[in-house]
């Protein structure tokens, strides 16, 4: 049985990423020693906000430099840690080499991490952020599921490097720490799945993926339509706390889907629409599916990508993380609001 001891420290990578800032503050909020990895801890502008929130918080916080490609590179952090989460990964979608800017950091990043905890006798708890990206990798992968959706039991098995390359990261490298975790007895293995991350993060971070899109919805960029896509959706906030749940609960085992809504876009726009009408220039349609299709090349979408994602239901099973790790999930409008209102307090864009 794992035992828990709060007075040892955790050890946190990516620690300066969006989903680990939340994570962060709330492991600093348990008064706990947080051993956080960033790539540079001179990148004050990066990481200056992590030692900020310490010190209004009951824990502290140490700074490490870690590489996800290289080796030993996170052995001196996690020196002395109960359990390890490994947030780190790269998400985005402008990218020239596949291979070399998303799978080789993912998968080899984690085997390094998970090196790291065999290595650490003092370490008997992993917690790794995956994705629902690992679970299925098109939309249309749900079409013979009952009611459209998919669960913990269900893999990613259509995305490829050239196509849907993000995906393909995430599923590799979360069967390579499987791989690693069946191969030893020390420490146990957690995996968090999450939907479509939105909300506020402790700092507003223009290079997430998430902030863009939240972005797109408030700079005109969209203001002609979104298509018809489906998307699990979580708060950022609520899944920082699933990752403190699955990392302290004793009982908590495999991996967990982390997902508060299933919606389509429209729905997303319609809950902005609600508090910012009229003071932004928020999509106003929805755009043909044929019509997507027919300039997808031109939009920095495959046509592929068009066929199997858009007007395709899709929807995600959160209720192992419920019944298992007692999640309760804020409703949409407030996750997307206040998302969107963190973008317009800094001034992202105007009315």
């Amino acid at each position: 049985m794992f035992e828990i001891d709060k007075s040892m420290p955790v050890m946190v990578t990516g620690a300066a990423g969006y989903v680990a800032g939340r994570l962060v503050e709330r492991l600093l909020d348990e008064g706990l020693t947080v051993h956080a990895t960033v790539r540079s801890v001179d990148n004050h502008e990066r990481v200056g906000h992590l030692s900020a929130l310490a010190e209004t918080k009951l824990g502290t916080i140490k700074l490490f430099e870690a590489d996800l490609l290289e080796e030993g590179s996170f052995a001196e952090a996690a020196n002395g840690c109960q359990i390890i989460f490994h947030t780190a990964s790269p998400f985005f979608t402008d990218f020239k080499d596949p291979q070399k800017e998303l799978v080789d950091p993912a998968v080899k990043g984690t085997r390094n991490v998970l090196d790291a905890a065999s290595n650490t006798q003092s370490v008997t708890r992993v917690v790794v952020t995956s994705s629902c990206a690992a679970v299925y990798g098109d939309n249309c992968d749900a079409k013979n599921k009952p009611n459209f959706t998919m669960s913990e039991a269900d893999w990613n098995v259509t995305s490829s490097l050239v196509h849907n390359s993000y995906h393909y990261s995430k599923v590799m490298a979360e069967r390579a720490a499987w791989e690693v975790s069946e191969a030893q007895s020390q420490w146990q293995l957690v995996t968090i799945n999450p939907s479509f991350v939105f909300g506020p993060g402790v700092k507003m971070d223009l290079s997430s993926e998430s902030t863009q899109v939240t972005k797109m919805f408030g700079d005109g960029s969209a203001e002609a339509g979104m298509p018809n896509m489906y998307t699990g959706l979580i708060d950022v906030r609520d899944l920082a706390e699933a990752h403190f749940r699955a990392g302290f609960n004793p009982e908590a085992s495999g991996r967990y889907i982390i997902s508060g809504s299933n919606v389509p876009f429209a729905e997303i726009i319609s809950a902005l629409a609600e508090k910012y009408a009229g003071q932004y220039p928020l999509p106003k349609r929805t755009i043909p599916k044929f019509l997507v299709w027919l300039v997808a090349p031109m939009s920095g979408m495959t046509r592929r990508f068009a066929s199997r994602n858009i007007g395709h239901i899709v929807n995600v099973d959160n209720s192992k993380s419920i019944r298992e790790l007692g999640m309760t999930y804020r409703p949409l409008g407030e996750t997307v609001q206040e998302g969107f209102q963190q973008l317009i307090d800094a001034g992202v864009f105007k009315k």
